[in-house]
């Protein structure tokens, strides 16, 4: 084999794959603006298939020297995901590390942005908000994400191929939370709870919706077929005419609070009072659900206690220190408020 085939890929070669110049590897590698998405995720296509990585990024990821975390985002302006994102921010840098961002955007381009984040130099990858990917490929079903195994990486739910050493799960269950949304209005004495579930391609709104769907099946309780938002109110309105023009409907969990929001415009404008005939509960704990009419029975996640935990264990991993905090989920909280009451006789 020649010392061509033997040395490993430069930046020439991936400029050479990607049809660009050295200048604009450079610029994608080191993250900065004025590069095209696409022209970006060409030249991110040409290293991995290459398996070009800078020397320097290596040897610092490797010695922990970058004292910077990477973070992936699908930069929603949704109360949870921001919410998180800031306290990620406020937590990482109380840590001495700083803090990068890469987003994907609704799904597109999670792997392209752990590259990015790799190329840019961090010593470890929190996966803040993971959705399915492979949901919209029906040949093959996408591919999972593939991140290298040194790199120490966080995620707060668990996310099919994203597995090795030094991945660590942790956070606010989501099975909890919509177990516990459904347990409180069975308790209240409702026959069975409606959802109005979340996007599926979230994991998020898929661990809702299974805790709501173990919590009905633990009681006894008939299932019924689920209806699919995208967390906004409008979706919720809409899932709320469906369930208003139902006279069994009787409790609604809905998967966040603006969803809630939407169900509850639904009902009033159909005359079904809340709660004296029906019963809603959301989750998040938006800062206006104390103030709605009814004020909103919710789930509270501690976004700021998951982001502290989550990063004290990364924080651990990167460091290989023994002596880390113990790993497990942080609970959820239910917030009961005004509109649920128990069934009409």
């Amino acid at each position: 084999m020649s010392d061509a085939r033997r040395r490993p890929p430069s930046s020439t070669d991936v400029a050479a794959l990607a049809g660009v110049s050295q200048k604009t590897v450079s610029r994608v590698l080191n993250g900065e603006p004025y590069v095209t998405e696409e022209v970006r995720e060409r030249v991110l296509a040409a290293a991995r298939e290459l398996g070009y990585r800078r020397n320097t990024a290596a040897r610092a990821l490797h010695l922990g020297r970058f004292h910077r975390i990477g973070v992936v985002s699908i930069g929603s302006s949704l109360y949870g995901p921001s919410s998180l994102l800031v306290a990620l921010e406020r937590q990482a840098r109380e840590l001495g590390y700083a803090f990068a961002v890469a987003y994907t955007g609704e799904g597109a381009g999670l792997t392209n942005a752990v590259e990015s984040l790799l190329a840019q130099g961090v010593d470890a990858i929190v996966v803040s908000d993971p959705i399915d990917d492979r949901i919209d490929d029906p040949i093959d079903g996408g591919q999972d994400l593939r991140i290298d195994p040194d790199v120490p990486v966080l995620s707060f739910r668990p996310v099919p191929g994203l597995d090795g050493p030094r991945v660590v799960v942790t956070g606010a269950s989501g099975v909890d939370a919509g177990r516990q949304a459904t347990e409180h209005l069975l308790g209240l004495g409702h026959a069975t709870v409606w959802h109005v579930a979340g996007p599926h391609r979230w994991w998020a709104a898929r661990d809702r919706a299974r805790g709501w769907r173990e919590a009905l099946a633990a009681a006894g309780a008939p299932e019924q077929p689920a209806l699919e938002g995208d967390w906004s109110p409008a979706s919720g309105y809409a899932a709320g005419r469906v369930l208003a023009a139902n006279p069994r409907v009787t409790a609604v969990f809905a998967a966040n609070d603006d969803m809630a929001i939407g169900v509850l415009r639904a009902l009033a404008e159909a005359g079904r009072a809340v709660p004296e005939e029906v019963s809603v509960v959301g989750m998040d704990d938006i800062p206006a659900a104390a103030y709605l009419s009814p004020p909103l029975t919710t789930i509270r996640q501690d976004f700021e206690a998951i982001a502290r935990h989550g990063l004290a264990l990364l924080a651990a991993e990167i460091e290989r220190s023994p002596g880390g905090p113990a790993l497990g989920d942080l609970p959820a909280h239910l917030v009961v408020r005004r509109s649920t009451a128990p069934p009409a006789k």
